[in-house]
């Protein structure tokens, strides 16, 4: 007959640890001229044209499991994108402003510890620091079909929490995620409150997902009554060969928000926010992909942008995306951004006040990252 097959050793504590490290420049030209100071409005991490040392970043992962039951993840990143994803805390505190050009390059994005307690399939706890459950696109750009991240990343929710959040698997197509919080992009709690949140994964197929997610509760410095709600929908689809297909939706209100408050022109301070995302790419060869990005985002009071009215924002994005060498990766990227109102290319007006003269802003980007892992 024929011979046993050999038993497979399990896997070490080396074998569970992931490592994840990379680097990313770019170059950006705004084809319409940028605002004074060569500002990109609305953007984060391609916030102002030219030359970008984006990031380089290290990360060490280890998930529970049933033979190791403790986790961790360290996530450190430093660069021109790290300025911009600081919490309230750590390398920013309640005097700075977004676009925090005056904080550190460093950022401690991700800090956090986690055990598997062995309740039913497996109870999962997670306390630290860790990047947000929201939205479909994520910070590190090569997690992402294009080089830039859009609207609904920018605008709609926070980039990372700090707290406690517990993971539940009920069956294969079933998980179940619920946490408690300092808030958005917040680590020293500022108002004395938590945020609550969680989500639910669908996965009905093994080539579709559903992610439903939402976090609630009070974001304003020195203030636990006025509560900010956001909602979020991810759909990913990647059943076509070489094609794939992800949608999301969100939404969200804050009571008295601070900023229309500040204005004091409004009856109702009160701020809303809604829009969806398209993206689908499809991968030609081994080494060339394509992706497309069309976006909306409805910002009923101008709080979330700044923008201090209501403002409606529409993005096509185009990226082409070829692989080098090994873990070398370009990207060629051109991005239309309209509006209903003239919110691009400030310029001074006769009083030197700067003013938008724009309804629109063209940006081509080239840009290059390396993974070493």
């Amino acid at each position: 007959g024929a011979a046993p097959a050999p038993e497979e050793k399990p896997p070490s504590f080396r074998d569970e640890v992931r490592l994840f490290a990379f680097l990313e420049m770019s170059y950006t030209w705004n084809l319409g001229g940028a605002s004074r100071g060569g500002v990109n409005e609305f953007r984060v991490y391609d916030y102002v044209e030219g030359f970008t040392f984006n990031m380089a970043e290290f990360s060490l992962k280890k998930d529970p499991s049933d033979r190791y039951p403790f986790g961790f993840g360290l996530v450190l990143t430093v660069g021109q994108d790290s300025q911009k994803n600081h919490s309230l805390g750590i390398f920013r505190d309640e005097g700075d402003e977004f676009p925090f050009r005056n904080t550190s390059y460093f950022d401690l994005q991700e800090a956090y510890l986690s055990v598997r307690i062995p309740l039913g399939a497996g109870l999962v706890l997670k306390a630290g620091k860790w990047v947000s459950l929201l939205g479909y696109e994520v910070i590190e750009s090569p997690g992402n079909l294009n080089f830039s991240q859009g609207y609904l990343f920018n605008f709609a929710g926070p980039f990372t929490q700090t707290g406690l959040v517990a993971t539940y698997a009920f069956a294969d197509w079933l998980t179940v995620q619920a946490g408690v919080s300092t808030g958005s992009d917040t680590t020293d709690d500022n108002n004395h409150r938590p945020s609550f949140g969680g989500g639910v994964q669908l996965v009905p197929r093994k080539d579709l997902s559903l992610t439903l997610g939402t976090i609630v509760g009070p974001e304003q410095n020195d203030n636990h009554t006025h509560e900010r709600w956001v909602l979020d929908l991810v759909g990913v689809y990647t059943g076509i060969d070489k094609l794939t297909l992800a949608g999301e939706i969100t939404g969200g209100k804050e009571d008295r928000e601070a900023s229309l408050l500040e204005l004091n022109t409004r009856q109702d301070p009160d701020a809303s926010w809604w829009g969806w995302g398209l993206w689908a790419a499809y991968d030609w060869t081994s080494r060339f992909r394509t992706a497309l990005r069309q976006e909306y985002f409805k910002d009923a009071d101008g709080a979330r942008t700044g923008f201090g009215k209501e403002l409606s924002l529409w993005s096509t994005t185009l990226t082409f995306q070829y692989k080098i060498w090994r873990g070398l990766v370009s990207r060629l990227e051109y991005r239309h951004d309209q509006a209903n109102e003239r919110a691009f290319r400030q310029r001074y007006d006769k009083t030197r006040a700067l003013v938008p003269t724009s309804h629109s802003m063209d940006t081509i980007s080239l840009s290059a990252y390396y993974t070493f892992f």
